[in-house]
């Protein structure tokens, strides 16, 4: 699905999506992967294995698009249960294999050359900003409202897959590598002394330390 996505189009390096001989028309990538995972019933959620959340979510999306019904998928998840030996749909087609050969090999890439100056610097003491909360984010809970030292500035700027609002991110950003002193995340006494924990954030989730 992520080989015959419509935003490889324009993606880094792009994929020649428009000639691509198939009925998928829709943007599906590794944010749709996660959200689909995260919106599953917390209880279904911890019930089932990591592939089996994937298979999952991947399985509602083709639901919720439109590609097949619920009814469709029941029926055709009863025939192979019976029947593992089933013949499978048909193959793919020589062009969508080598897209799919092309995306294994050279992937999607979300970097992208910076054209703003990076608000924080290599160094620099933060604060981990508290967005709102949304159904998706890459913002790690326990790292909210906690002060780092950024240790990093990576070059260029990094877009995410998807928009997630006013959590933040989606654009093209700086990315930081930030370092916290475990104690000021767990507590004193609650890791093991001189250890440092190092997180990757989108320049939306930092705040100048006060």
């Amino acid at each position: 699905m992520m080989a015959e996505s419509n935003h490889l189009g324009d993606a880094l390096p792009a994929y020649p999506i428009k000639e691509l001989p198939t009925a998928f028309k829709s943007t599906w990538t590794w944010a749709s992967l996660r959200t689909g995972a995260e919106d599953m019933q917390p209880f279904e959620y911890f019930k089932y294995r990591y592939y089996e959340k994937w298979l999952m979510g991947i399985s509602q999306f083709f639901v919720d698009q439109g590609y097949i019904t619920a009814d469709e998928l029941a029926e055709r998840a009863s025939l192979y249960r019976a029947d593992p030996q089933a013949p499978m749909p048909d193959s793919l087609s020589a062009p969508i294999k080598e897209q799919i050969d092309a995306y294994l090999e050279k992937g999607d890439s979300g970097y992208r050359e910076r054209r703003t100056k990076a608000r924080f610097s290599n160094g620099q003491t933060i604060r981990v900003a508290d967005p709102e909360a949304v159904d998706h984010t890459r913002l790690p809970g326990y790292l909210r409202c906690k002060t780092g030292k950024v240790v990093e500035v990576y070059p260029g700027t990094f877009s995410y897959f998807v928009s997630t609002g006013v959590d933040g991110i989606g654009e093209p950003m700086v990315v930081y590598r930030v370092a916290f002193d475990a104690a000021d995340i767990w507590g004193e006494g609650k890791s093991e002394r001189h250890t440092t924990i190092y997180a990757d954030l989108y320049e939306a989730y930092l705040q100048a330390s006060l």
